[in-house]
């Protein structure tokens, strides 16, 4: 075989921009190793790509996908074995190269992770962008330490869900938000303590369950929240902006003094496959093979409904990772 289906996105636009087309097997440069994909994980990453946010750095056409799990099939380095299953994400996967959206891709050798899990393909696509972020902005956004308490804005995304599962792990009082009180159930399974119903104005509700507010925040929708975000943690607590459901990303006319209130602080938070260590990787698929952890997965989908897929990402209707399956 020397060709394989891929997604490919010919310009910026709707989802009727991303076609299915026979592409030639990529071959891996010296320092880059060949996956074959078994699954990949959406992200709004990849939508903001679509609909033409990602900036000039993307070049057109191109394969999308920010991440991909399979099994090494070719490694000129002789690093991995054939048939070693690994997780990538990022590094410029899906914007400067190629991505996961297809039977085969080419990355970095150093952006492999590799691991051992009898979980099934699809539960496993589910996990590597969305653990390495919610671990990331946890540890190096956050520093969360057990006792503490967390709010996640935006807590029905697959991040959301995901750092609320490694907060309760770790000790934290959990609350989290949504704009739907259909989804308040997805959150208590997921272990969360308070479910806040965002309406705007979640600061009110958090200070009714913890006076001088919580002890760190993690941002996933954007600058519209962020405010309001800020002003429900506490004097010396932290809040960490580290997604952009809403697809904005700026403040504008920022002026700290006015924005930030007294004494909490701000930082932000974006990584890639080097912040998500292997241990770290292996010990969260041994609990979920376990039952000690659940992955949050919304659908699955084939590789012909990528369209399908897109729209329901678009639609913000998700309760947690979508993903798709290859054959």
């Amino acid at each position: 075989m020397t060709t394989m289906r891929a997604v490919v996105l010919d310009a910026p636009g709707p989802v009727a921009n991303l076609h299915i087309r026979d592409l030639s097997i990529p071959v891996p440069a010296p320092g880059w190793v060949r996956i074959t994909v078994k699954a990949f994980g959406l992200n709004r990453s990849e939508l903001h790509t679509r609909l033409g946010f990602a900036g000039p750095a993307v070049t057109y056409p191109r394969v999308l996908g920010i991440e991909a799990t399979g099994v090494i099939d070719d490694d000129p380095s002789g690093r991995f074995a054939r048939g070693q299953q690994v997780m990538t994400l990022m590094g410029g996967m899906g914007r400067t190269f190629d991505g996961g959206y297809a039977q085969y891709t080419c990355v970095p050798v150093h952006q492999v992770i590799p691991f051992h899990s009898d979980l099934d393909w699809a539960t496993l696509g589910a996990i590597p962008e969305m653990l390495q972020t919610a671990h990331g902005s946890l540890t190096i956004g956050l520093d969360v330490q057990a006792a503490q308490s967390l709010l996640v804005r935006g807590g029905t995304s697959s991040v959301g869900l995901a750092a609320a599962v490694l907060a309760k792990r770790q000790g934290l009082t959990v609350l989290s938000t949504t704009r739907s009180p259909a989804k308040a159930d997805a959150l208590r399974a997921a272990g969360v303590d308070h479910v806040l119903i965002d309406d705007g104005a979640v600061a009110p509700q958090v200070r009714s369950v913890l006076p001088e507010g919580v002890d760190a925040a993690l941002e996933l929708v954007g600058t519209p929240t962020l405010p309001d975000t800020l002003r429900a943690t506490r004097v010396h607590g932290v809040v960490c902006f580290t997604g952009m459901l809403s697809n904005q990303w700026t403040v504008k006319d920022f002026y700290p003094i006015d924005y930030i209130p007294r004494g909490v602080r701000l930082t932000a938070y974006s990584g890639d496959a080097g912040d998500l260590p292997v241990d770290v990787l292996q010990q969260y698929l041994d609990d979920v093979e376990a039952g000690r952890t659940v992955v949050p997965i919304d659908r699955v989908f084939s590789l012909d409904q990528i369209r399908e897929a897109h729209a329901l990402m678009e639609s913000g209707q998700a309760h947690g990772k979508l993903v798709v399956l290859l054959d």
